[in-house]
């Protein structure tokens, strides 16, 4: 049995030091490592019947993630998943994509001189209801999503943290975000990721009783049969090819994985 490592990451841009941004000259080596060595690329429903055990893995794999849907995740990741056909999924904080849509639905990704703002700069941008310039829209989610290797899910309406919500706030924030995912795609939406990885008992409840099916964490660990879906561990990547290599060797091995978490806990 290999254990599979659920990859999180944010940002793919060039303003390196961010301490959630891959610039895309690791990223492009990351991705083409996963490829090169034989790596299967997940997608949820998959990563689903592998914890059910109706699954069985041959070859090691991954589940890649990204948190929050900036918009660097198309102009700099999604080429190199395409070009490696690595399937991904991509969480999204979904007032924030509507805003990008509503107040700049043409923009002009393609653009060579668009210039992309650091992780700080990004969420002033956000605060001053300047979505556009750094989010998603769903233009963009149509194109990603119609690849069939990019899959959306939910990181809430409004980027809460769900361990402090009154519980009629939670359901409106865990039902509409998956409500117009599910319209904008047409595909189904039953993953929700935590944001900064905050819930409780009855945050989960609430998700079960919504037909979220799958529950990511910021809790470090890897998923194997039996794990409980609705606490999915990941793995923080971080902004190094030869950190991912030797973390891989790691993760994707039961006998070191289950040791080398064992010493993290310590």
């Amino acid at each position: 049995m290999k254990p599979v490592p659920v990859l999180m990451y944010h940002h793919v841009n060039n303003h390196k030091g961010d301490m959630v941004t891959v610039t895309p000259e690791t990223f492009r080596g990351q991705m083409q490592y996963l490829h090169g060595s034989g790596y299967k690329t997940l997608k949820a429903d998959e990563l689903l019947s592998y914890i059910k055990g109706e699954l069985v893995l041959d070859e090691r794999a991954v589940f890649v993630t990204f948190d929050d849907g900036w918009l660097d995740n198309y102009i700099y990741a999604f080429p190199v998943l395409k070009e490696y056909r690595i399937n991904a999924a991509i969480f999204l904080i979904t007032d924030r994509v509507e805003n990008a849509s509503l107040r700049n639905p043409e923009l002009q990704t393609l653009n060579s001189k668009l210039t992309i703002p650091s992780h700080k700069e990004s969420k002033s941008l956000i605060e001053n209801g300047e979505e556009g310039r750094v989010v998603l829209n769903w233009k963009i989610v149509d194109e990603m999503s119609g690849s069939g290797l990019i899959e959306f899910y939910s990181h809430t309406k409004s980027h809460v943290r769900c361990n402090k919500l009154p519980e009629e706030a939670l359901i409106k924030e865990l039902a509409e975000s998956r409500r117009i995912i599910e319209e904008k795609t047409g595909k189904p939406c039953f993953c929700l990721c935590w944001p900064y990885g905050k819930y409780n008992d009855n945050a989960v409840r609430i998700a079960g009783t919504l037909n979220y099916r799958a529950l990511f964490t910021t809790k470090l660990g890897v998923v194997k049969p039996g794990s409980d879906p609705f606490e999915i561990k990941r793995i923080v990547v971080k902004d190094s090819v030869i950190w991912f290599k030797r973390r891989l060797a790691i993760y994707s091995n039961l006998v070191l994985s289950e040791l080398y978490l064992r010493l993290k806990k310590r």
